[in-house]
């Protein structure tokens, strides 16, 4: 009998540690629930990872030091490879010539002043050592120009062997890059930019060369918003926003990142799908023939129809509107071939952006997409972000308590 009572014994306490576990497994079910999960989808270089950085900036941490450093050399290396593009586009648009009339003009106007080089000259050295590789001399040492003082910035293990060395490259060549960027032939350059896919918002970076060269730089808010790094594992964040959790999920938009998405697919509360609106004359990346426009309509159209977001709110974020708007002014979205059923006025913003919306909703088979789910956004402005984060995860929760049957369908 006292064996029996030991066996009782043992069996209270394991039906009790069953209890405990089933109840430990569903406070981690009601948690896991209770979480907001959003997923940015969307063609590459449409503004998911600013709306990232825009998260983490309103609702997350401060970035640390190595962040900053990391996104320093990012900065320095971005201003490059948008110079090496926009260097050869000078030479394929035919433009050396003019760039030699305008340094001549210069000459004459200051009158045997030679003290700085002339924008042909600043021309020729960035071809030769960052186009070209034909440059024999090596460049000084970057260091040496500033004066012996110690550069903040420095290197960064975690951007890379390549932008640490284009990093290197611009404190070597940056006085000619703000010499050639501020030549009124390098505007004609920028103006044709969508035929090299140059990232629209690093013109504030060539902008502001000297900050950006100086020892003591250090990247603010914005230019951690505009730095351009491909993304290409999937990243995620987590939040607590009153009393809610939130996790934030990035995505490579490339084609050939694309296949780790299925991945990320699994209750998902809310795709927010990103595209880029002043990408309606440009060509893909990766598939120069491709309309940037036309691409991120087609995937729009295959994520809303995707069975695995048949119980998930969609939002749809029309991005660098700034960009789209200054545009159209000189890109007509009529002469562009996908879309040349526009009717409405030309350089119209307001017209435009009806086309585009238009566009996108005749993707969807469903016809009860709000137009509260629509915003047209500029990923880059804090301001205009925490306005559209904030009313979209209103959007969301609100939609996620319909689906549960909490709340009753309008």
């Amino acid at each position: 009998p006292a064996s029996n009572g030991a066996g009782n014994a043992i069996k209270a306490g394991s039906a009790y540690e069953s209890r405990n576990i089933d109840q430990e497994m569903e406070r981690a079910k009601a948690e896991e629930e209770g979480k907001i999960k959003m997923l940015l989808l969307g063609a590459g270089e449409s503004g998911k990872s600013t709306i990232f950085k825009q998260m983490r900036l309103l609702y997350g941490t401060e970035r640390s030091d190595d962040d900053l450093r990391m996104y320093g050399v990012v900065a320095r290396s971005n201003i490059v490879v948008a110079v090496r593009k926009l260097c050869s586009h000078l030479r394929n648009l035919g433009l050396e010539e003019e760039l030699d009339r305008e340094s001549r003009e210069n000459e004459e106007l200051e009158e045997g002043d030679h003290s700085s080089m002339t924008c042909r000259q600043a021309y020729d050295e960035l071809m030769a050592y960052l186009v070209d590789n034909t440059a024999t001399a090596s460049a000084q040492d970057p260091m040496a120009d500033m004066g012996g003082k110690k550069d903040w910035v420095g290197q960064s293990p975690r951007a890379g062997l390549a932008a640490n060395n284009d990093a290197k490259q611009f404190l070597a060549h940056h006085e000619s890059i703000r010499i050639l960027w501020q030549s009124n032939t390098m505007k004609q350059v920028w103006a044709k930019r969508s035929a090299v896919n140059i990232i629209d918002s690093h013109k504030d970076y060539l902008n502001d060369i000297s900050r950006i060269a100086s020892p003591d730089y250090r990247p603010t808010t914005q230019d951690v918003l505009i730095a351009r790094v491909r993304t290409t594992q999937v990243v995620m964040e987590k939040y607590r926003i009153d009393n809610i959790d939130f996790e934030m999920y990035d995505v490579g938009g490339q084609r050939s990142e694309r296949r780790k998405w299925i991945d990320c697919f699994d209750q998902v509360t809310a795709v927010i799908f990103v595209a880029a609106l002043s990408e309606y004359d440009q060509t893909l990346a990766e598939a120069k023939r491709t309309n940037r426009m036309v691409e991120a309509l087609e995937l729009f159209r295959s994520v809303c129809n995707n069975r695995a977001f048949s119980n998930t709110s969609i939002m749809l974020f029309l991005n660098k509107k700034d960009i789209f708007e200054e545009k159209i002014l000189y890109s007509d979205i009529a002469a562009q071939r996908p879309f040349c059923d526009y009717a409405g006025p030309t350089k119209d913003f307001d017209h435009g952006i009806l086309y585009f919306i238009q566009k996108f909703k005749d993707c969807l088979i469903d016809d009860d997409f709000n137009d509260s789910f629509i915003h047209v956004t500029c990923a880059t402005d804090t301001n205009n972000m925490e306005f559209v984060l904030d009313s979209t995860r209103t959007i969301i929760m609100t939609d996620n308590l319909k689906r549960s049957g909490f709340l009753g369908a309008d």
